[in-house]
């Protein structure tokens, strides 16, 4: 908010910020995928996420009402939080910028939420695994969700993140004149971290008018041994070596670019 900007009453401006994770790996047998699948479910269990949300709450400038959380069976968990936000003493935890570094997951604050969603995924045919988070954060009032940005996307490993904010509603200042979104911005990428923004390329889709401004990221550098599970790549030949990052990499490129690859 502009320090030269008053306004009448609560500040009803809701800010969202909604972004995709994904995670690819490459596991050959049955056997691999479904412990790729059971690996990702203890990394990304209830306790740990648990944790990140609080993290993200202090980010925010928020504090925890109640916790409760729980692991599903099979596979999957899930943790509510109640936050309510901080009554701000310092300016500067007022300012829209950039954020700290580093299934089912649901925050409510008392004017706001934050959701996490998890879907682990595979299929026998090219021996392709993929885990998938949707993460959504609102907030209503001084807090921004865009301060918890570089912090998530460092606490999960992602090769692929798509993300949209929008700022929805209006509030109004003290002569009644309404205001549709309350700090500068041109893009997504303005909050990203140095180091994130030279690991990925990115592409916007922005619309101004509607205060709506889209990122999407792809992971640059590309190691066959960090997508391979359960597989010695000393034991594959080079053309099956190939033959595997070719499929990892049309993979990522067809989820980047939300259109099938033949």
């Amino acid at each position: 908010m502009k320090d030269n900007i008053r306004l009448h009453g609560f500040n009803n401006l809701t800010s969202s910020l909604s972004f995709n994770i994904y995670d690819i790996c490459y596991a050959k047998t049955e056997q691999q995928r479904e412990e790729y699948i059971d690996y990702i479910d203890e990394l990304y269990n209830a306790e740990r996420l648990t944790q990140i949300l609080k993290d993200v709450t202090n980010i925010i400038g928020a504090h925890i009402l109640n916790i409760a959380r729980q692991d599903y069976d099979p596979h999957g968990a899930s943790v509510t939080v109640l936050i309510a936000e901080h009554e701000l003493t310092d300016e500067s935890e007022n300012e829209v910028g950039p954020g700290p570094l580093p299934e089912t997951v649901v925050a409510h604050l008392d004017k706001s939420h934050v959701t996490v969603h998890t879907y682990p995924e595979s299929h026998p045919d090219g021996g392709i695994s993929t885990f998938r988070l949707d993460i959504d954060v609102s907030t209503c009032g001084m807090i921004s969700p865009l301060k918890a940005l570089n912090y998530l996307i460092h606490s999960f490993d992602s090769d692929i993140v798509t993300m949209d904010y929008r700022v929805r509603g209006f509030t109004r200042d003290e002569s009644g004149r309404k205001l549709f979104i309350d700090h500068p911005i041109t893009s997504i990428q303005d909050y990203l971290s140095e180091d994130t923004k030279n690991a990925y390329q990115m592409i916007d889709v922005n619309v101004y008018q509607e205060n709506m401004f889209h990122t999407k990221m792809l992971l640059k550098d590309f190691e066959l041994d960090n997508y391979l599970f359960g597989i010695d790549k000393n034991k594959l030949t080079f053309e099956e070596a190939a033959d595997i990052e070719a499929r990892l990499r049309k993979e990522m490129l067809e989820i980047f670019y939300s259109r099938n690859i033949e």
